[in-house]
């Protein structure tokens, strides 16, 4: 079965008009077109919104945009967490796998001033950590992780990345307030940038593995209680 079968009409006219940003014709004209009813196309108009493929507004229409995995994988992923906090555990793994995974190629990749950047999160984390009152880096955290994998040019693995982030701070994770754990995740962090500056990617990748048990503990130690 071709890929293109297994979609609605209204999306099968949004493969073949791929321009994004591209202003849709209305659906009374899509429908004489496409040989399907009005309120049909609203339907699967709606399932297009859900995941993020068009943009509907009152005077501008209907508006196509660039693809993104992000809209899909949330919605499911919160359909998930809804069901069973578990989910959230499986889906961490799956994220730290593929940090693992696509680490060399990721940041093979990275510019200067993406090290640069990378170097200003974590002095960015530390004042936060080392000041009064200390504040949770978790924006820094976020980004460091994001930007590490930002150059991929692959929209399944940013899509994934940047949900399990959503459901990160979803659980409340963002606001743990552990002041032993943030330092030795930042302390991991700080290694994994020096590697990566200094071009010891094995280094990173050591540092980026062993990090990842501590959040595996983390949520042990809250699923415990």
């Amino acid at each position: 079965m071709s890929p293109i079968e297994n979609l609605s009409e209204f999306m099968r006219y949004l493969a073949a008009h791929p321009l994004a940003d591209e202003c849709l014709p209305p659906l009374s004209t899509l429908s004489a077109e496409l040989g399907v009813s009005v309120a049909i196309l609203r339907e699967q108009l709606e399932v297009a919104r859900a995941l993020g493929l068009v943009d509907v507004r009152p005077r501008t229409g209907i508006k196509r945009l660039p693809f993104t995995f992000l809209p899909a994988v949330r919605q499911s992923l919160s359909y998930a967490m809804a069901l069973d906090r578990k989910h959230f555990e499986m889906f961490a793994d799956l994220r730290q796998n593929i940090e693992a995974s696509y680490w060399y190629e990721a940041v093979g990749k990275l510019t200067s001033e993406d090290r640069e950047q990378l170097k200003g999160l974590i002095t960015s984390a530390w004042a936060k950590l080392d000041g009064r009152p200390i504040q949770i880096p978790h924006d820094e955290h976020k980004q460091l992780h994001l930007t590490i994998f930002c150059r991929l040019n692959n929209p399944f693995v940013s899509g994934i990345l940047e949900a399990y982030w959503e459901s990160y701070e979803a659980i409340g994770l963002n606001v743990f307030t552990d002041y032993a754990y943030l330092r030795s995740v930042w302390q991991y962090h700080e290694k994994m940038v020096t590697a990566i500056d200094n071009g010891d990617y094995e280094a990173g990748y050591r540092a980026l593995v062993e990090h990842t048990e501590l959040l595996a503990d983390l949520l042990d130690h809250r699923t415990a209680k």
